[in-house]
């Protein structure tokens, strides 16, 4: 039986990919403006069209004709649009060039028909005046021949097996010929930190680790969630392709140097608290984590979000450790520097939350999702260390298409980006 297929818009390094393919899809397109994101995506999902572009230059009949779709009935579009530029200031928000993303998206739904469509995007959409935008979004998608199951739901990613607290809007509608699917119901067991990351080595440890993100080194795990995250235990509820990977293989682990002061205000704060100078917060062991979060882009100085302290090792968490607390797999590797793999985390939709969405659809058409035999081999790891040039090149598009910072710093900022570099990803 052909498994049901998805096409991925905004999709960044590919949480959401992830979590509707682990929920039963093909993921056969995605679409991302970012070129490094787009090289992520390309290495972990070897089978789906990396589509490197804007929303706003493609059409429906691209992406088919990308995806080799022809006139195949697409079972589900989904996507979060980048939520900086939203804008109230006008009648119609729709109508405000700000807001163009989300025009696009219903746009490219209505081009495309699929049976379903997810959107996803920050919870503060929901507060004050950003109701308007929700109701004319969803007008939008009513014009476009699709039924939104109301009311629209905040889920949060510690219910559907998440280690942390990760609050997200999101919004499913149904083509007028198919059933209505239910939003999912939130699970009663909570993972925690220790559970995520518990086993994982102590990435200082490791000398080599200053030059690279990967190791070779056998370790011991022993909590349900990570020996999953690590292909040792077999997640019934998982119908991704299964990948070539060495579970020995401690990748998205490059050192973070901390000066001896920093080492000592963290060893120094309690777990659960947040350090003065820093204001990074110590990750409790028996708790979950914080919302991770991805900092600013190139336009804006490229600052990564301060990264969570290691419950029990004086220094920040590394994009690995980050990654298990997002429910990513140890097979799925994220860009080789710190900042862009801790941009990817933050920008992107939890896997185990996406797949808890995704899979409402599949019961809706009451499909018996099966499991892929084929062995994905990923692409070439060359790709997660290409810079903003050589990705451009490689997907051939212009060396601008994610804008860089151009004004002059003040005095005041220079200092500020000076003290992030040295604390968070000297």
């Amino acid at each position: 039986m052909n498994r049901p297929i998805g096409i991925d818009l905004f999709a960044g390094a590919g949480g959401m990919s992830l979590g509707f393919e682990q929920a039963g899809f093909d993921v056969v397109a995605a679409v991302e403006i970012d070129p490094i994101h787009c090289a992520t995506h390309e290495y972990n999902f070897p089978l789906s069209a990396t589509i490197c572009a804007s929303v706003i230059d493609l059409t429906g009949d691209e992406i088919r004709s990308r995806a080799k779709l022809d006139d195949k009935d697409i079972d589900v579009v989904f996507g979060g649009a980048p939520c900086q530029g939203f804008s109230l200031m006008g009648k119609r928000v729709f109508e405000d060039p700000r807001n163009q993303l989300v025009f696009h998206y219903v746009r490219l739904v209505r081009e495309l028909n699929p049976k379903y469509c997810v959107f996803e995007n920050v919870k503060g959409l929901t507060l004050g005046k950003h109701a308007q935008f929700l109701d004319e979004l969803i007008t939008a998608l009513g014009d476009a021949g699709y039924t939104v199951l109301t009311p629209y739901k905040v889920l949060n990613a510690a219910d559907y097996g998440v280690p942390q607290d990760r609050r997200r809007l999101f919004l499913i509608g149904a083509r007028k010929d198919m059933k209505l699917p239910e939003y999912p119901k939130p699970n009663q067991d909570r993972v925690t930190v220790l559970e995520a990351i518990g086993d994982l080595p102590d990435a200082d440890r490791f000398d080599d680790l200053w030059g690279t993100d990967t190791i070779s080194y056998q370790w011991e795990t022993k909590s349900t969630y990570a020996r999953k995250l690590r292909g040792f235990e077999r997640d019934p509820d998982d119908y991704s392709y299964p990948r070539k990977f060495s579970p020995e293989m401690l990748t998205c682990s490059l050192r973070t140097q901390h000066t001896q002061s920093s080492r000592s205000r963290f060893e120094a704060t309690l777990p659960g608290k947040t350090e003065s100078i820093s204001r990074f917060r110590k990750l409790e062991p028996n708790g979950i984590c914080n919302t991770l979060r991805a900092g600013t882009d190139s336009a804006r100085g490229a600052h990564t979000s301060p990264r969570p302290i290691h419950p029990w090792f004086p220094r920040v968490i590394t994009v690995r450790e980050a990654a298990r607390l997002h429910s990513y797999p140890d097979w799925f590797r994220l860009h080789s520097t710190k900042w862009h793999g801790c941009r990817q985390i933050g920008n992107s939709v939890p896997p185990l939350l996406a797949r808890a969405v995704a899979s409402e659809l599949i019961k809706a058409q009451e499909i018996s999702p099966t499991q892929p035999k084929k062995v994905l081999n990923p692409g070439e790891v060359r790709l997660l260390s290409l810079d903003m040039s050589n990705a451009s090149a490689y997907f051939k598009v212009p060396r601008d298409t994610i804008a860089q910072r151009t004004r002059k710093l003040s005095v005041i900022e220079e200092a500020l980006e000076k003290e992030v570099k040295e604390e968070v990803y000297a």
